[in-house]
């Protein structure tokens, strides 16, 4: 007759100081020295521990740097201010804001690198492009539930569209994108989706009580 098996033994709690020593020292060697030169050797140096203590933690390089810059990102507020049109400029400066916390020269080649693992190019989706995406879908939902925009809207198409020219911008590092070319991006959307937009754009001066707020909206 067997004997009961015993428990099995809980291993050792995994040292949270080391989890985030290690994302520390990944955000600043990808400061330093971008991905293409990134090693892990640095950051176990800057970390203070050691190749087989990350590899416990993040099975690739690929893993420990999207949860590093996943955490940099952080949460993504959502646009809120009764304004669709100011709304919409802030959805652009969201997808804006998201890239500037990236360290600059790694979203790219991060991206290639994940691309051929179908799980890790899922993992760069859900963690870098996503919440971004999923902040300014909540703001586009409001606006046409307070009937600024057409009830017909594809939100998926409209995302795309606000955020289409920050990422091309970022990825490929050709050009800034200023406050004024987000107005005209909001001014060129909402032409095609309100339901009617010069009364956003009186309604925006209003609730600001600028006249001449949006200049670029006649």
């Amino acid at each position: 007759m067997q004997s009961p098996r015993e428990p099995a033994r809980a291993g050792r709690p995994r040292n949270t100081q080391i989890d985030a020593a290690v994302l520390d020292a990944t955000l600043a060697v990808l400061d330093a020295s971008g991905y293409t030169r990134f090693t892990l050797e640095e950051v176990a140096r800057r970390a203070g521990t050691t190749k087989p203590a990350i590899y416990r933690r993040w099975p690739t390089r690929q893993h420990l740097v999207l949860a590093a810059l996943a955490r940099r990102l952080g949460e993504v507020a959502v646009p809120d201010s009764d304004c669709t049109l100011c709304d919409l400029a802030e959805c652009i400066s969201v997808f804006v804001a998201a890239f500037d916390r990236m360290p600059p020269g790694v979203l790219g080649p991060l991206l290639a690198d994940c691309t051929a693992e179908p799980g890790l190019r899922g993992d760069f989706m859900t963690m870098l492009f996503a919440p971004p995406r999923a902040a300014v879908e909540r703001t586009l939902t409001r606006a046409i539930a307070r009937g600024d925009l057409r009830a017909d809207l594809d939100l998926g198409l409209t995302l795309d569209l606000l955020g289409s020219l920050v990422h091309y911008r970022a990825l490929f590092g050709h050009a800034a994108t200023s406050n004024a070319e987000i107005e005209q991006a909001v001014e060129t959307l909402l032409q095609g989706i309100a339901t009617d937009y010069p009364r956003l754009v009186e309604h925006s001066r209003q609730l600001q009580g600028e006249p001449d707020l949006h200049q670029l909206h006649p």
